[in-house]
């Protein structure tokens, strides 16, 4: 298995050279050069596997220089119920069905967030943190990560990297817009090899940092520089696993003589948790529907309702209640467009690369527009009064506390729920992380492991940066 440039770049790579690559040459984000197929029988033969032994299954299909003893252990050694607390990894919680449910509609909750961290990036994450030990060893390399972060993606990555042979993390994040726990999870890390930047800005400046260092060439070869934001197609590679794994927890009951359809509604701001669900259902996997929720800083919804996407400055990116997706540029969202586009790369580079950084914009075609129907994208937006009423409701009906993004996933996904089509929200944090709001929607503070109990309370390490790339190339310099 081989991958391509979004923007063009055919170079034969495998996935061993573009796990530690992150950006293409070129500027543009690696895909394969096809999404490998599975059919019904494929799906039968996978529905009972454990997740580490379905994880090994799907990420054979495009890893495909990495011995396959060596992979099947990696995945094994990462999958646990030490790791991530139940033998399932990513259990369903069914959600009654609600008055404003079609009939025979089922909602669930897919748990992504019991990880070390207590976000969905753990699920991913965990399993980068051991391919790159695996390669660097096998090369006698090392590599400095550099990453952005709005809060979790960070957090989840320093928790992942941490004590790894032959790895420096230096992670980027928006100077004050965090939660305090989102914070203190990154900034009170002691380990030599992570190092927290403060950036004075939005988590779009952290990265647009991330990428002007990335496509300064000499220097990212020179400082042996790598990424683990999901512009790393190693990232969302491992989050299809999860959508399998949902899928056939959903469908278990049911026998068919063929696959069963589901949707998945999925809270998106950097569009690489959606894009894995683009993937699965590329590879054919059968979601049916795959609902985009943003919340107030809506980029992403207005091109699935318009064909407009158009980014917003720092001055029009709202801080809000679910502060990871506060993002007004999806670096991913390019991977989606290459195929919209019939994976044309000259356009797909005219679009991001002149359009986007000349003017801000791009408006697809009415033809282009129509085909994304065929991808089963539809998309809401969801406001700080609805997560508050969201969270409230599902605390009062159902008794379960859901964080603040997986509360705008819960919204949307409301929207477009239709009569036998299983609906699952993916969970993307524990309540905890974001207690103010959860405190102000229900009454009560979340709970905690405890582990993480006092956590804003220790000793914090960081340091704070203007918005400056060059000052950044000049601290990792110094640290390496």
């Amino acid at each position: 298995m081989n991958y391509l440039s979004t923007r063009g770049d055919r170079t034969p790579r495998g996935f061993s050279d573009i796990l530690l690559e992150g950006l293409a040459p070129d500027g543009g984000l690696y895909l394969p050069e096809s999404y490998p197929k599975v059919d019904h029988a494929t799906l039968g033969r996978w529905r009972g596997l454990s997740y580490a032994d379905l994880a090994f299954e799907i990420l054979s299909l495009y890893i495909t220089d990495i011995p396959a003893d060596d992979l099947r252990a990696m995945v094994r050694k990462t999958y646990t119920p030490a790791i991530f607390g139940t033998s399932e990894i990513t259990p369903l919680k069914a959600l009654d069905r609600a008055a404003n449910a079609p009939d025979g509609t089922d909602v669930y909750l897919q748990a992504l967030s019991n990880g070390p961290t207590l976000a969905f990036k753990d699920m991913a994450m965990q399993l980068l943190g051991n391919l790159f030990e695996y390669e660097l060893g096998r090369r006698g390399e090392t590599l400095n990560i550099l990453g952005a972060t709005s809060g979790d993606t960070g957090s989840a990555a320093e928790y992942a990297m941490r004590g790894k042979q032959g790895v420096n993390v230096f992670m980027l994040s928006p100077n004050g817009r965090m939660s305090p726990f989102q914070q203190a999870q990154m900034f009170s890390l002691q380990d030599a090899n992570i190092h927290n930047i403060a950036i004075d800005g939005v988590f779009d400046d952290c990265q647009d940092i991330v990428k002007a260092v990335s496509n300064d060439l000499e220097f990212k070869r020179r400082c042996r520089i790598g990424t683990v934001n999901s512009i790393n197609w190693a990232r969302l590679l491992a989050q299809v696993v999860y959508y399998f794994a949902g899928y056939f927890q959903a469908t278990s009951a049911r026998v068919h003589a063929t696959p069963e359809q589901v949707s998945f509604a999925v809270p998106s701001g950097n569009f690489g948790n959606i894009c894995a669900g683009h993937v699965a259902r590329m590879m054919g996997l059968p979601i049916r529907r795959l609902v985009l929720a943003t919340n107030e800083n809506n980029v992403l919804d207005e091109f699935f309702r318009t064909g407009t996407y158009r980014v917003r400055g720092s001055a029009e990116t709202h801080e809000t209640s679910s502060p990871s997706m506060d993002i007004s540029k999806a670096s991913n969202f390019e991977r989606f467009v290459f195929d919209l586009l019939g994976r044309d790369a000259a356009r797909t580079k005219q679009l991001f690369k002149t359009e986007v950084e000349q003017h801000g914009s791009f408006t697809v075609s009415a033809d282009e527009f129509a085909h994304i129907a065929s991808f089963g994208f539809v998309s809401g937006t969801s406001t700080h009064a609805d997560r508050l009423a969201t969270i409230r409701d599902t605390y009062r009906r159902f008794g379960v506390v859901i964080d603040t993004h997986t509360a705008d996933g819960l919204k949307v996904a409301r929207e477009h729920l239709e009569p036998g089509e299983p609906m699952l929200v993916l969970e993307t944090a524990l309540p905890a992380k974001f207690a103010e709001t959860i405190a102000l929607a229900i009454g009560v503070q979340p709970d905690r492991p405890a582990a993480m109990r006092g956590i804003e309370d220790l000793p914090k390490r960081f340091v704070v940066m203007p918005v400056d790339t060059q000052a950044v190339k000049t601290y990792l310099s110094a640290n390496i």
